[in-house]
């Protein structure tokens, strides 16, 4: 449609141009008069070409050639008969429209190429007529408009396809932004089952190891039984707690004292060995991730205790600092343990639990020591308390 009404401008445009330079305004000097016809032949035939270009009756390799010798040629053509005065100085119109659409889809250098052999060839046309200082100099600055309207649409062009292109690009970048926070959601929500699963599984194995023991030794039906109960209860816990991890909202988890604490009163209420809590420093808020991290590390390490330390005291001490937190779990050790370090954090999935708590807080710029010190295991979690950006727990 666009192209059509184009073409209609064009035709009514040189259709009128004809009435006016050779029925209402001719030139009186029959050679003035005869440049105007040339230059209008030279037009109609440049209007032709434009023509078979936009039917692609000329070969496409050819296009960006082509179009430019034929602004060319409407400039030179238009110019010559401009510079002659009467009705044809109104042919400037086209030579206008061949300087600016040069400007705008041809090089700077064709461009100018196409405007200087226009106003080259209304300055000879003019002087050789003897037209006013209005033609020589009014004329050229047209063009000369023209060709600056051309570089400023070519600018606002280029500006517009960048535009276009950074959008498509922001929006690619969107897309994987999405994909990858789906990835960390995932990731995060199947390390919260894990752990979840790892502690209450845990403990859930040492209950039922109990039980067998007790029954094996047909000492007391009755406190199997307590201990099957217990059992039963670590499995509803661990489904409540698994349900918390698939939700994984973190507005739902509660400041870092209360939960150590609340974890510290199950144990000892389960295991029936003494476990307290302790807080030192002032306590402040720290981000989700920094806080189930380091709640994970003290369900991960009452485990270890309980299976390779039962029946011994455990201490939970949490320290604040200006730099940081610090989170130790201290549990005695059974007379005759073996004073290797590493060979006593085994846990029910093979030793990946403390493996993946340093894993975890090595994501927050944080630290994971284990080891025996004075018949006593340790350990002990560190975190700055500026946490990265962009981090999922």
């Amino acid at each position: 449609m666009l192209s059509t009404v184009n073409w209609v401008a064009r035709v009514l445009g040189f259709a009128w141009l004809g009435v006016l330079a050779f029925l209402l305004a001719p030139p009186h000097d029959p050679a003035a008069l005869l440049v105007q016809v040339a230059g209008y032949c030279l037009l109609g035939l440049a209007l032709v070409a434009m023509a078979l270009i936009d039917a692609h009756l000329v070969p496409a390799r050819y296009h960006d050639r082509a179009l430019t010798l034929i602004r060319g040629v409407i400039a030179v053509a238009t110019g010559f008969a401009a510079g002659a005065g009467y009705g044809g100085t109104a042919m400037v119109a086209f030579g206008f429209v061949a300087a600016m659409m040069a400007g705008s889809d041809d090089s700077l250098t064709a461009a100018l190429a196409v405007t200087g052999s226009g106003i080259l060839a209304t300055e000879i046309s003019g002087l050789a007529f003897g037209t006013g200082y209005g033609t020589l100099l009014g004329l050229p600055a047209i063009l000369l408009s023209g060709l600056v309207i051309g570089r400023n649409r070519a600018a606002y062009r280029i500006q517009a396809e960048q535009t276009a292109q950074l959008l498509a690009q922001r929006e690619e970048l969107e897309t994987e932004q999405r994909r990858a926070d789906l990835l960390d959601e995932r990731a995060r929500i199947a390390r919260e089952i894990h752990d979840v699963l790892a502690h209450s599984l845990g403990a859930l194995g040492i209950q039922i190891q109990a039980a067998r023991a007790v029954l094996a030794d047909h000492k007391d039906v009755d406190r199997a039984g307590e201990i099957l109960a217990a059992a039963q209860r670590m499995a509803a816990e661990g489904l409540v707690e698994t349900r918390r991890a698939v939700h994984a909202l973190r507005s739902d988890t509660l400041p870092l004292d209360e939960e150590l604490a609340r974890v510290s009163d199950t144990y000892a209420e389960r295991y029936h060995v003494p476990a307290t809590f302790e807080v030192g420093g002032s306590p402040g808020p720290l981000p989700p991730d920094a806080t189930v991290a380091l709640l994970r590390v003290a369900q991960e390490s009452l485990v270890n205790a309980a299976k390779h330390a039962a029946g011994q005291g455990v201490t939970v001490h949490l320290d604040y600092s200006d730099a940081g937190v610090r989170l130790t779990v201290r549990n005695g050790l059974p007379h005759g343990s073996r004073p290797d370090g590493e060979a006593g954090v085994s846990t029910v999935n093979g030793g990946y639990g403390l493996t993946g708590m340093r894993e975890r807080l090595r994501l927050l710029n944080g630290t994971l020591q284990a080891g025996r010190q004075d018949n006593q295991w340790i350990v002990t979690a560190e975190l700055p308390r500026s946490q990265p950006e962009n981090v999922m727990p």
